[in-house]
């Protein structure tokens, strides 16, 4: 087996392997588990830089095997794969630095992080898939591995959130086969093709769309586009690494990856807008925006209004990839990335309230920033990326989306992006006025004697070190291999060359 054929195994089997061990080893064996989890975590950030460089300069990394008769098990790593396992990568070694912090006194540790390596194993599954058949594989792999992590604390309300989300994804699932097996029937292939292989395929459009309609709704659960977003507020009640993983590494992002591969691999942008389908998933989109940036707004638990701010951000995603055009494929792909970024850094901050001070309500966070300055700024900065002020990632992201409506005549999109800002400024500055301008609350001002001034050092780090990468993404973004330039490269080499 050659390097390039076997580096795609070893990025799955960095996390894969570690997880399985974790799960035999003793409740007490907590230096061993971190040690397997951040080695896992570092030797996949290595290979992945290695990918990156190597697929940069035209390097194919990629292996199959069959599956089943006219079906083949396929891994490659291209261009957009990489993009997408980069993020899971780099997060998932700050989230277990944060995990291994936040869950130092808690009980079923080596279950957690057993399934947390399966999660993310599942995650650069679905990113490096190479055809539809391996992407609902680890699609499934995904959803039966974070359940587990949905209902950790084993209360009433987490096993409903469990409950609720798995109807849901599985009904994704569902859905997501059904459409798999059909086009299958109607083309003959499933593999992943850039500027899609629908086309001449013979089979009649509107079946064609019904198809469409089929897979964008199964990744689509996942990606929480409105109406198919419900589980997503409920699973809240999970630990506050497990809802940085839903809403910026796993669950969440692997449907918004899914609606990506499909419109561009599957069918290709350009035809997908000739039968139509792309003006549907716009305006679901747009809907999805403003939804969940209104529905955010009546949320004074910190962590569900951050949830609905989900709903919304992540649909920027699926609008930039309705939008047919350069700019806004850049806009919405390039948002995979900055979206992860700025959300894990709130979800971190969220979490260092709670675990630190008890806080899980917006209105419990009077003066917060003067107890908890770093955490604050770190927060302070992710909530303006969101907004999109520059210089943060996610005014880059809204520049492109933005510029890309007009480049296509979709005029009516900036106005959803203009009132999506000013929606997302109307729920986050009180969050930041409160933190910063109002007086503390007298139960936990005081920093008592002998005790820590801020929180637990691995609390700490990853969201001052996420919200450093939000700043970064943005002032550095024409730097190469930066997200925009790695994003502009995705779609001049695999969407729009000639």
């Amino acid at each position: 087996m050659s390097e390039h054929e076997l580096l795609p195994l070893a990025v799955l089997a960095t996390s894969l392997l570690p997880g399985l061990v974790i799960f035999f080893l003793p409740e007490g064996a907590v230096r061993v588990r971190s040690v397997l989890n951040l080695a896992g975590a570092t030797v996949k950030l290595v290979l992945v830089a290695v990918m990156l460089w190597g697929v940069s300069r035209g390097e194919n990394y990629a292996v199959s095997y069959p599956l089943l008769p006219g079906l083949t098990f396929s891994l490659r790593a291209d261009s957009l794969a990489l993009l997408f396992v980069t993020l899971s990568a780099q997060l998932w070694f700050l989230t277990t630095i944060y995990a291994i912090g936040y869950l130092e006194s808690s009980p079923n540790r080596a279950r957690f992080f057993g399934f947390f390596s399966l999660c993310v194993t599942a995650t650069v599954g679905v990113a490096m898939a190479g055809n539809l058949i391996t992407f609902l594989l680890f699609y499934e792999l995904l959803t039966l591995s974070t359940y587990p992590l949905v209902v950790h604390r084993e209360t009433a309300a987490a096993r409903a959130a469990g409950n609720r989300y798995l109807a849901y994804t599985i009904g994704g699932g569902a859905a997501l086969l059904l459409g798999t097996a059909w086009l299958y029937a109607e083309t003959g292939t499933l593999t992943f093709t850039p500027r899609g292989f629908v086309d001449g395929s013979g089979a009649s459009s509107p079946v064609l769309a019904a198809i469409f309609f089929l897979l964008v709704a199964g990744v689509g659960v996942k990606a929480a586009l409105v109406p198919l977003h419900g589980w997503l507020p409920r699973a809240m009640v999970a630990p506050a690494p497990v809802s940085a993983l839903l809403h910026a590494v796993a669950v969440v992002k692997a449907g918004a990856f899914g609606i990506i591969r499909i419109v561009y691999d599957v069918f290709g942008v350009e035809y997908a807008a000739e039968l139509g389908v792309t003006d549907a998933l716009a305006a679901v989109a747009a809907v999805t925006i403003i939804y969940g940036s209104l529905r955010a707004l009546a949320q004074d638990d910190l962590k569900r209004r951050l949830a609905f701010s989900t709903v919304s951000q992540v649909s920027y995603i699926a609008l930039g990839v309705a939008i047919v055009g350069p700019l806004a494929s850049i806009g919405g792909i390039v948002h995979l990335v900055h979206q992860g970024l700025m959300k894990i850094t709130l979800f971190f901050c969220a979490g260092n309230y709670a675990e630190t001070l008890g806080l899980h309500k917006v209105s419990e966070l009077d003066g917060v920033g003067r107890r908890m300055p770093l955490t604050t700024a770190a927060f302070t900065v992710a909530a303006l990326g969101m907004i999109g002020l520059p210089p943060m990632a996610g005014f880059i992201s809204k520049w492109y989306l933005g510029l890309g409506a007009i480049e296509a005549g979709a005029t009516w999109a900036v106005f959803v992006l203009a009132g999506s800002s000013a929606l997302n400024a109307a729920y986050f500055l009180p969050i930041l006025h409160r933190a910063w301008f109002r007086a503390p609350t007298a139960a936990w001002a005081p920093v008592p004697a002998g005790v820590r001034a801020e929180t637990a050092l691995a609390l700490l780090l990853p969201p001052v070190i996420t919200a450093l990468l939000v700043l970064l993404a943005g002032v550095l973004a024409s730097v190469q291999y930066s997200p925009q330039e790695w994003a502009t490269l995705v779609v001049r080499r695999e969407f729009y060359a000639p």
